[in-house]
């Protein structure tokens, strides 16, 4: 998790996750976000585990910003993450799907209509 001056992390990401290779969950993905339910962590839980929980008391955040802010790859936060939504100290939700473009006929009437209660 930190890091030497270097740049290359003190503990390999594998060591973050106990050696657990895949997450429980595989629909957590890269986009999903992450909250923590404020529930109080068990005595025991991994370091890694508890600097995830740590990063989302202030907010949520995707699984990839936790990735980046632990500085630990996609895939270990994904198992991390895993873990601590089975003892229901996370909540993931599935990513925001991107919005379906407007129809540009309908945008050009509410302008027209906005135009015309201006004028009045």
């Amino acid at each position: 998790m930190t890091g030497r001056p270097g740049g290359r992390p003190l503990v390999p990401a594998y060591l973050s996750t106990g050696g657990v290779a895949r997450p429980s969950r595989p629909q957590l993905e890269r986009l999903s976000v992450l909250v923590g339910t404020g529930t109080s962590p068990p005595a025991g839980l991994p370091a890694a585990q508890l600097a995830l929980l740590d990063a989302l008391v202030d907010g949520s955040l995707t699984v990839v910003e936790a990735a980046a802010l632990l500085r630990l790859p996609v895939s270990a936060v994904r198992v991390l993450a895993g873990e601590l939504v089975d003892r229901e100290l996370v909540r993931a939700r599935a990513p925001i799907p991107p919005a379906r473009r407007f129809d540009p006929d309908l945008l050009e009437r509410v302008a027209d209509g906005l135009r015309a209660l201006k004028h009045n």
